[in-house]
């Protein structure tokens, strides 16, 4: 028998502190349903700058701690229904493995960036901590949050292109065409740090935004690649610039550019999909419409908000047609998701597939092997790389 819970859900923000821009992005989020509170937080690595953060926030002394290592203590020992029902962390990728596996084995739900940790190594403990623990696991792959990416997702999984057989996914920024990192700014300092961002650099940070995009919209899995990843910028310790061609299990063929060279690019990741019967294209910067590419017709633009999209667009689409949807609502669609199916637990129910959609503990593990992999394959003499 199930229960209606007739409270906010409760959570707690580990990063995200002053200076950090993805925290405030999340916070936003998962705020826009009116369905969570932000009650605790450990906001920054430091004890100082992690209390001034909170006192930013206007958390409570009580529940504003110094560490993740606090907030945990603290928050487990606090009883049920009065301690926070999921964990937040947004810190550079380096911090993301500690807090995560520990909060899981202490039983909290847990929502955190991209990607998921380090190594596969990391990933497998992060995916036996969730499933030992039942707790729900959310990965903020913000891009599958978009109403027409769900819809082009729904027209894949019809039959509505038939067969796929080329995908095409790119995401050119320039941001990086200098040494930025140089120039005391955070947000490129530690993107081009090997100790804090892993191994890879444009992939890791955006290409692994386009696998997920592949992955979530065609459903298609990688059987091999080949990688060939560059650093343009003197001096950069990290990849810049990334191509890789992949070859999916269903016989498909696919090419994946990524880069942050890209002259006066900004966040164009873009989609292009071709089967048997039909394509598609979408584009982040102009993410509320879609195009339906006819072989025998022309081609067709679907929008946002309109009454003939499916159940997943419908359900993501927060305003009527004509009012622009983007980044944001894109993000507080993948918390709505996460938050609901929290809820559907605390209640006793089993959630509905539309809460289920939104990337899990099995797609972060995916995404971490990608990047390993395509790593693997730039540095390697071979052609192609077994996935």
């Amino acid at each position: 028998m199930s229960n209606t819970l007739n409270r906010k859900l409760k959570y707690g923000q580990i990063g995200g502190g002053r200076g950090a821009f993805i925290g405030a992005v999340h916070r936003r989020a998962a705020a826009m349903d009116g369905k969570t509170e932000l009650i605790a937080g450990a906001f920054s690595s430091t004890p100082e700058k992690a209390k001034a953060s909170g006192q930013d926030l206007m958390i409570a002394d009580d529940r504003n701690y110094g560490s993740w290592e606090e907030m945990l203590e603290t928050e487990s020992g606090r009883p049920e229904g009065e301690r926070i029902d999921f964990v937040n962390i947004v810190t550079p990728n380096h911090m993301h493995f500690a807090p995560a596996k520990a909060f899981l084995e202490a039983g909290f739900n847990v929502i955190m960036d991209k990607p998921m940790v380090h190594s596969s190594r990391q990933a497998q403990e992060i995916v036996e901590a969730v499933e030992q623990n039942d707790v729900v696991f959310g990965l903020t792959h913000n891009y599958t949050g978009y109403p027409m990416v769900k819809e082009a997702r729904e027209w894949i999984k019809s039959g509505k292109l038939g067969k796929i057989q080329r995908v095409v996914v790119e995401y050119p920024q320039g941001w990086l065409l200098t040494k930025l990192e140089d120039s005391d700014v955070k947000q490129a300092e530690w993107r081009t740090d090997p100790q804090r961002s892993g191994i890879a650099g444009a992939v890791g940070d955006i290409g692994s935004h386009c696998e997920n995009l592949v992955s979530y919209m065609t459903g298609l899995e990688i059987e091999e690649l080949c990688a060939d990843l560059t650093t343009f910028v003197p001096g950069r310790q990290l990849d810049d610039d990334a191509n890789v061609m992949m070859r999916f299990t269903n016989g498909a063929r696919g090419l994946l550019w990524c880069s942050q060279i890209a002259t006066s690019e900004e966040n164009d990741i873009n989609i292009r999909v071709y089967g048997t019967e039909g394509g598609l294209e979408w584009h982040q910067e102009h993410p509320n419409w879609i195009t339906f590419k006819d072989p025998t017709g022309p081609a067709q633009i679907f929008k946002r908000g309109n009454g003939y999209l499916g159940e997943a667009a419908t359900r993501a689409a927060q305003l009527p047609p004509g009012h622009p949807e983007a980044f944001y609502e894109a993000f507080a669609n993948v918390f709505m998701n996460f938050t609901d199916t929290i809820r559907a637990k605390l209640e006793g129910r089993d959630p509905t597939e539309l809460e289920l959609d939104f990337p899990t503990v099995y797609d972060g593990a995916r995404g971490v092997k990608f990047i390993e992999k395509v790593v693997e394959s730039s540095q390697s003499t071979q052609k192609w790389t077994t996935f």
